[in-house]
This record gives structure tokens, sequence and C-alpha cells, in this order.
């Protein structure tokens, strides 16, 4: 299958927030909130740090190992988890909450980002060896924000009456019907039967969200060699016990954690201030926070109270109880693996940024930071019909309204600039204001206020010739409209609304190789990928 691709930068999107556009250019500013250059001069610096720090690597090979006990493995997943154990072996990781059937598009994006990565550092950089890896978020217990996702512009949600940790969650009777939805909308298409066949093996009853994550992030990412690490796990949270005592014991993440926030956002939105105490309890179908009241470490909710050598010793028992929220969860993810690299989204980048005076605190070594691939999907078809119009690929980022404007400029017979009579105007009550004031200075307010309301009136004049012509111009502007709604829908990105299910229907496992083909490991831009 034949592709083509046209890159655009951030900025020139206007879908990216300031931070990002600021970080991928350098700015100086933002240099003081991270530790190495987002460059293959940043990764030798990273590596350097990370070798100072005693990952316990055979700890993390026998628990992925065992995760991975009833799950066939690739050649290349084989290799790389015998390399972990290799002092000179990194990882590249990339992380994300277990989305029901994937969610956003942009899941699978940072995926193919973390695996394109490690194999151009793998080439780059022979001396080491470069693993990619996907860190599950599966502690995350917002399902409002991770049990739906979008088809074709179509909205399909799972309704379940389960609480807690979406990863621990269960597959039941309401999310088996959702696949026979999605089979509704992606089943007529060439590879439908197969993404559905995939969606069936996987979500099977019973089994925890975070399970058939895994499983179905296998089925289509092992041949890439990605390792996938589900770090509710006691094993890995015993190794993070002594950064979970430090919390417990001085609540240190929310003072390094203020500090930054109050440099930081002289200049941008802060993304997150945490709490006091940044630790939730986790038991079962629960997921709440712990706070301290009257000193006193308590989880209302569950009308659970502590002293302080009471959950210390709860923390001895129990440490997989224990669940970072977003100020430590980088902290424990760095902790666990023999990671240089962090490739997320810019609300992630936004969050890690205030970081790295927590990380200091515990002595866990800061990785280099990284904005994932971001892409379009479109077919040269609807490249070329839109383009018909006048219009080049990149105009797929400008409003409707405005490329509506720009096509009945260049196509209208009639005049529907008033420039030239705006200018004329206004020269004429300039010169008005020149003549009255020699009568009488007040005069002269009085005659600007005359020109202003004569301008506006004039300018309403111009936009309604514009809307009256724009009536002649509707069929034009439900097909411009019509093809820019598949790169953008409900004017977003599309990667932040689309699953990929109906474009691995459409194209089935093509889809995945273009991807990997298309995705970069350190440039910083935007790609419109037209599918021939």
């Amino acid at each position: 299958m034949d592709f083509s691709t046209n890159k655009i930068s951030y900025r020139a999107t206007g879908y990216f927030s300031k931070i990002v556009d600021d970080y991928v250019n350098g700015n100086s500013f933002l240099q003081n909130f991270y530790l190495h250059q987002p460059s293959l001069e940043g990764i030798q610096s990273a590596i350097e740090a990370r070798k100072n720090f005693a990952t316990d690597r055979q700890l993390l090979v026998n628990e992925l190992k065992k995760q991975y006990q009833e799950i066939t493995f690739s050649s290349v997943q084989e290799k790389n988890i015998s390399l972990l154990l290799n002092e000179n072996t990194f990882t590249v990781t990339t992380a994300h909450q277990p989305n029901i059937f994937t969610g956003p598009l942009y899941f699978i994006y940072k995926i193919f980002h973390a695996i394109k990565l490690a194999d151009e550092l793998n080439k780059q950089l022979p001396a080491y060896h470069f693993v990619p890896i996907y860190y599950m978020g599966s502690e995350d217990a917002d399902l409002d924000e991770l049990g739906y996702l979008h088809i074709d512009g179509k909205k399909i949600t799972w309704q379940t009456n389960q609480t807690g940790a979406v990863g621990r969650m269960k597959v039941d009777n309401a999310l088996l019907k959702l696949i026979n939805e999605i089979h509704g909308r992606v089943g007529v298409e060439p590879y439908g039967e197969e993404i559905i066949a995939l969606f069936k093996a996987t979500y099977t009853p019973n089994k925890t969200i975070q399970q058939a994550t895994l499983e179905l992030v296998n089925a289509l990412f092992a041949e890439y060699g990605l390792l996938i690490i589900i770090p509710d796990n006691a094993a890995l949270k015993k190794s993070f016990q002594p950064v979970i005592e430090k919390e417990l014991t001085e609540q240190f993440s929310h003072k390094e954690v203020e500090k930054t926030i109050a440099l930081l956002s002289s200049e941008y939105k802060i993304q997150t201030r945490g709490r006091t105490l940044n630790l939730f309890y986790l038991i079962e179908d629960k997921r709440e926070r712990i706070e301290i009241i009257n000193s006193k470490f308590q989880v209302s909710s569950l009308k659970i109270e502590w002293s302080k050598e009471e959950i210390l010793n709860e923390l001895q028992t129990y440490p997989e109880r224990f669940s970072a929220n977003v100020i430590l969860r980088g902290v424990f993810q760095e902790t666990i693996l023999p990671n240089i690299i962090f490739i997320g989204g810019g609300g992630e980048l936004a969050y890690w940024l205030e970081l790295k005076n927590v990380f200091a605190a515990v002595k866990v070594p800061y990785p280099v930071l990284l904005i994932r691939n971001s892409f379009a999907v479109i077919t040269k078809q609807q490249a070329q019909k839109f383009k018909s119009f006048g219009f080049s690929i990149h105009d797929l980022f400008t409003p409707v309204d405005d490329l509506l404007r720009e096509y009945i400029n260049k196509q209208s017979v009639q005049k529907l600039n008033l420039q030239s009579e705006l200018e004329n105007m206004n020269e004429l009550y300039n010169k008005l204001q020149e003549l009255v004031t020699t009568i009488d200075v007040t005069l002269g307010k009085h005659t600007e206020a005359l020109k202003v309301k004569a301008l506006n009136r004039l300018h309403e004049l111009e936009k309604k010739m514009f809307r009256a012509e724009k009536k002649k111009f509707e069929a034009e502007k439900n097909k411009i409209k019509a093809i820019r709604a598949i790169a953008f829908p409900d004017d977003n990105l599309q990667e932040r609304v689309e699953n990929f299910s109906l474009l691995y229907a459409k194209y089935g496992k093509s889809f995945l190789n273009i991807l990997y083909a298309t995705s970069k490991g350190l440039q910083q831009e935007f790609e419109i990928i037209e599918i021939h």
C-alpha cells in the first residue's frame, strides 16, 4: 500500500499549547525545568545519569516473565527481555491508561513512537541496547475518561457500575455488547472481521481490563519487540517502598512541586498541583485518596484511619495497596525501569516539567522528555478533493469559515471587499476633522465619533454582502466541511477523537506498517498521512 506524508510544525497547526511549542523550539525559560535536551546528546547525558542508579533489573525481568506467562512471545520480545538484564540496555517508555479498545488514535501513535525511536537508537548508539516499553496506567480510576471510544464520529460508551481502578475492572456483558456495536460500524470493511475477532479474543468475560489491554496491545505490537508493563504489582511496589515511606512521613513531593509551580506559573498554565499527600489507597474495587487529618492518616470514604506507625506497618505488609497519583507516578516508573526517554503528549509534558525537583529529592534519574508523534490520516482521493478548491494540504488546519471566505473571494464575480471605500471614508472624515477643528476644537471629537460610527456601518455592510453571497456557495461549503471533518472531527485533532479500529478495518496490518514507517524518533513535527 502506497502513501505519502506532509509535515507541518506544531506551531503552524494552531492545535498545540504554548508549552509544547516552546519546548520543541528550545525556549530558554523552559530549560530550567528539565535536565536533558531532546536530542542525541541529551540521550547520551541521560544514559550517563542512569548508570549511577541501581535499577533492579532481575526483579523487572522476573515480573515481566510472570506477566507474560499465558501469552506467546515474539522472538524480538524474548531477546528484549533477556537484554534488560544487561547493564548497557535502556528503555524508551511511553505511558497510557488502559482505555477500552485503546481509546483515541494517539494511544497507538505514542507506542509506535517508542518503538521507532528505540530502533533508531539501536543503530545510532551501537554500544547500547534500547527496548521500547508501554507502561500501563492501570490504576487510574477515571472511567469517564477511559470507558468510551469514537468510531467514525459515533461515541460508544461502556455503561458499567464497576468502580475503582479501571485496570482491575472486569469485562462484563455491557462491554461485550460494545463489540457488537463496533462490528456494526467496521464489519463491512475489508479487514473488519479481523479486528473484531481480535477484540473478541482479548476481551473475554471476567478478564480484567488491564489483562485484556495487555493481550490486545501485545497482539498489535509483539512483532515490533514492544514490552508492556503493568505496574499494579506487589513486588514492583515493594521496590518503591522507600519513596512511599518518605511521602508518608515528609509529604516531600508537594513541597517540591510547589517550588516549581511558583516559577512555571509565571509563563504557563499549570497542569496539576497535586495534593499535600500524593498517594491513593488501592484495595479491591476502590482507589481513594489518603489524607492527613488531625495527625492521622485517613481514607474517609472507606472509614479507615491509621497512626503514623500503623500506616508504615500497612505499607510494609501490603505495598500493593499504595498507589501513586500523577505527581509520583513518573518517579515509580523511573524507579522500576532502566529508562532514559519518556514520550508523552502535551498534557504529560506539562506535568513532567513540574517534577524535576521531586525526582532530585529521591535521587531517581530524570529522563529525556519527548513530545509524541502526531498524525492526521486521509486518503489520496480526499486530499485531491480538498486541493480541487484551490487549497494546499496544510490548509486543512484552517477553520472552515476562513477556508470558505478565501474560496468565495476567489470564485465570486461580485465585489465583496469594501476596502477602498473604507479608505476613502476614512480620508473624508480626516479632512472634515481638520476643517471643523479650525472653527471649534471641540468639534474634532464629535467628528471622530461620527467617523467610527460610519466605518463600523460599512464593516457591517461588508459582512452582510458576504453572508448574502455565501448562501450561493452552500454546496461547496458542505464539501469543504466534510473533507476537513475527517482530519478534524468536531474541530479537534483526529488523533484525539477517533479510534484506530476503522482504519485497521479498512487497511489491515498495512495501516500499522504505515505508522511504523512514518513514525520519527527525535523529529518533532506534525505529519499528514495520505493513503493512496
